[in-house]
């Protein structure tokens, strides 16, 4: 059984379509996750600089604690 050309044009014209659609949703998936990448390293990066704040904070404190150590040994010292 043989198409007639009408159908053959409408067949075409879907096969098309098919075509387009799939290259639509590639490109919009392959849009989706480089976002999402995006995203990731953005965070990743934001992630890391308050990593080094808190390494920050709890170097001061270690050292404030050290010091005040220190200023209590020396005051035991000076007492005895």
């Amino acid at each position: 059984m043989y198409l007639s050309e009408t159908e053959e044009i409408i067949a075409f014209v879907i096969c098309i379509a098919i075509v387009i659609g799939f290259a639509v949703s590639t490109y919009l998936e392959i849009k989706n996750t480089i976002s999402e990448e995006k995203n990731k390293q953005k965070e990743k990066t934001e992630n890391e600089a308050k990593i080094k704040t808190l390494i920050k904070y709890f170097d001061a404190k270690k050292n404030l604690i050290d010091r005040i150590t220190e200023t209590k040994k020396s005051l035991e010292n000076r007492n005895k």
